[in-house]
């Protein structure tokens, strides 16, 4: 059965997986990659998807994804991680929220504290209305961005 994309690496291409396969540095992801699409090059071993899964142990769907990959988006697009989309989870304090934060931690310590807490300063965002909910842990790691 005819391959619905083809893999075709030009000389610049070739050399650059080459050198970056022999090498060996690089995340395993992007060393692996650089070899099938190398065993899978139409102008070099032209390699079956089968047979590329039994020598480098990659499945055989991965393969089929990344000859597409490799046509419809290039080549910098199989090698790099995709970026997301949007973030798995939306961030709890805004830049907004931040400054808020800020400003409260730098004002006065409630009555009978010497200091804020960080369970204090997560309360507080609470009163305030800024989050629904937080936790302190959140609030430390906000604060020492900002530190």
């Amino acid at each position: 059965m005819a391959k619905k994309y083809v893999v075709r690496l030009t000389g610049d291409e070739r050399k650059m997986l080459l050198r970056m396969v022999k090498v060996g540095k690089g995340a395993a992801r992007k060393l692996m990659h650089a070899r099938v699409l190398l065993k899978a090059d139409a102008g070099g071993p032209d390699w079956t998807d089968a047979r590329i899964s039994d020598a480098l142990d990659v499945g055989v769907r991965t393969i089929e994804s990344l000859r597409k990959r490799f046509v419809e988006e290039g080549l910098a697009s199989v090698l790099n991680r995709r970026k997301q989309i949007r973030p798995s989870r939306m961030p709890t304090l805004d830049g907004d929220g931040e400054a808020r934060l800020v400003a409260l931690a730098c004002s006065e310590a409630p009555d009978g504290r010497k200091r804020w807490t960080l369970r204090m300063l997560a309360d507080r965002l609470v009163v305030l209305e800024v989050v629904d909910s937080i936790s302190y842990e959140t609030v430390r790691q906000a604060l020492k961005k900002t530190s």
